[in-house]
């Protein structure tokens, strides 16, 4: 930005962030985590839109869920289901399977091995964490806020599970960390599904971000709008000319100009006929 600012040169930024996953205690985890899971090969659960973690590309994208946000009561439930369903679309080594996309590379796979080293997070791997090339599914419980991987975004297959008493705190911890390109919410409660859509800074498309995850927005006719610049085109006929916009400006276009400019219909239609005008 500081060289394009240099330049006056206007910027679009899809910045990513980290974007919760909020699951009310009230769903369906059947219906849920098989969406979760095999979104980008399964799209048959009605109303739900969610991205897939594992399924996008092995976390590598920049809306998968980056951490969930349940109650402590429903995290047990959760976490089985998870895990039940990891081994369904992965199998019992998740390593060997077609079906899961490598790290992009050594730089990165450095970078996320490092997250699951660090001292506040290796304690927390309930389900996964091994690696050979690639990260299996890993799925970490209540990890310190303070710790790597809940202040950075993690773009790779690595699921934090964050634990509150109530689901109604979920707007604390999302409102603690820089605002997010996407949330995800799976409640059958429809007040609280409103009130989550009303906290989000920008609930509509275009697609783009606000604060740290972006400027600008893109997609469809917005991408024109973003990387267009508008002008202005003025079309004049050679009819019709006013002498009275010209000098010399005698008493009697002066009555003419004075009448169009404060719309005295009267008047104009004296000064165009030349009559005095009282």
């Amino acid at each position: 930005m500081s060289t394009t600012a240099k330049q006056l040169t206007p910027v679009v930024l899809e910045l990513g962030g980290k974007c919760p996953v909020v699951v009310d205690s009230d769903v369906d985890l059947k219906v849920i985590f098989s969406a979760i899971i095999k979104e980008k090969r399964k799209k048959n659960v009605s109303n739900l839109i969610v991205v897939g973690k594992w399924g996008s590309n092995n976390g590598q994208a920049c809306v998968p869920p980056d951490y969930i946000i349940t109650t402590k009561s429903f995290a047990p439930k959760l976490v089985d289901a998870l895990k039940v369903s990891i081994e369904n679309f992965y199998g019992e080594n998740p390593l060997q399977s077609e079906d899961l996309s490598r790290v992009v590379n050594s730089n990165h796979f450095a970078r996320l091995s490092s997250l699951l080293d660090d001292e506040k997070v290796s304690g927390k791997i309930i389900h996964g964490g091994k690696n050979d090339e690639k990260i299996a599914p890993t799925l970490l419980l209540d990890d310190q806020d303070d710790s790597l991987i809940m202040q950075e975004e993690i773009f790779g297959p690595l699921l934090p599970i964050i634990t509150v008493h109530n689901v109604e705190e979920c707007f604390d911890v999302i409102n603690s960390k820089p605002k997010p390109l996407a949330a995800y919410l799976f409640s059958r409660n429809k007040k609280f599904e409103e009130r989550f859509v009303k906290n989000f800074a920008n609930p509509n498309l275009p697609f783009g971000g606000v604060g740290e995850s972006g400027v600008g927005s893109y997609h469809g006719k917005f991408s024109f709008d973003s990387f267009s610049h508008k002008k202005a085109i003025l079309h004049r006929s050679f009819g019709g000319e006013v002498s009275a916009r010209y000098p010399p400006y005698t008493p009697q276009k002066q009555k003419l100009l004075r009448a169009l400019l404060t719309g005295d219909i009267i008047g104009l239609i004296l000064a165009l006929f030349g009559w005095p005008m009282s």
